[in-house]
């Protein structure tokens, strides 16, 4: 008994070590990232604590200079339209690649993912040279194909691990009751895989708002997205609304990160409607 109460006494404290290792590595991770949330409320000029006082000056400041909300209507602008290219576009490849028999498949997944593998800093060095070439470079176009580039490989892995529990089934039962390819999409498909599509759109526009090694390369000053400029403000005048710009980036992302995580509930309680009830 004694010797079973002793290993179980090891075992309690290995997890308890181990719970408390896994939240030291949690906090140490996540804590500088919210370093930032009291500096946007600093009254004063300088990024230091203890905080002099609390104001929404740099709030007000990103909210109303040209500078800031010209370049957060950039990045929501490029965002969108990479979000709806790059969802059509690996929508429309991972329904042509789901249930295709030939040999060079693996090689086309492979090249349609390969932005995720290849460092960014690789993609935006090619990328310049290569819109240089055809005067992209300081346009929006040339930016937005950056982003369609990067973002793809999110729409398609998402929408093809939705496509694994698809039955296809449905869409051949559909085409025996005399329903065109087209309606069949329209109705059975995208209905079903919807989830995934939106996860996938949701990863997208996160991809190209959060973006910032590319916007450095092949952007102007007329088209500075939003980290762009939260980065020149930290190189060049270090103010107390990078911060504010910071947040707000910040709260974007985790509530398109909680919609992400509901989209993919939603998802596995379509996938399994028994599991549910």
């Amino acid at each position: 008994m004694a010797a079973g109460s002793h290993v179980t006494a090891t075992e309690r404290f290995v997890l308890t070590g181990s719970r408390v290792f896994a939240a030291l590595v949690f906090v140490f991770l996540v804590a500088p990232i919210f370093v930032v949330l009291p500096l946007s409320f600093t009254a004063g000029q300088l990024l230091v604590f203890p905080l002099p006082g609390f104001s929404l000056q740099w709030y007000r400041e990103f909210f109303t200079s040209p500078l800031w909300t010209e370049a957060l209507a950039n990045s929501v602008f490029v965002a969108l339209v990479t979000t709806v290219a790059a969802t059509a576009l690996g929508t429309t490849a991972a329904l042509g690649l789901h249930g295709a028999r030939f040999r060079l498949k693996p090689v086309i997944m492979a090249l349609l993912v390969t932005p995720i593998a290849v460092p960014v800093v690789i993609i935006a060095v090619s990328a310049f040279y290569f819109f240089a070439a055809l005067n992209l470079v300081g346009t929006y176009i040339g930016l937005i194909l950056a982003h369609i580039a990067l973002a793809l490989p999110f729409v398609v892995i998402t929408v093809s691990a939705t496509l694994q529990g698809f039955d296809p089934n449905l869409p051949r039962a559909a085409a025996s009751l005399g329903a065109s390819p087209l309606r069949t999409l329209r109705t059975v498909t995208l209905p079903i895989i919807a989830p995934g599509v939106a996860s996938g759109a949701v990863f997208a526009f996160v991809t190209s708002f959060d973006e910032l090694v590319i916007a450095l390369f092949l952007t102007s000053p007329q088209q500075r997205t939003l980290p762009r400029q939260i980065f020149s403000g930290v190189s060049e005048n270090i103010s107390p609304t990078i911060t504010a710009a910071a947040v707000v980036l910040l709260v974007v992302s985790v509530l398109l990160m909680l919609v992400m995580e509901w989209l993919r509930i939603r998802s596995q309680r379509l996938r399994n409607p028994m599991e549910t009830t």
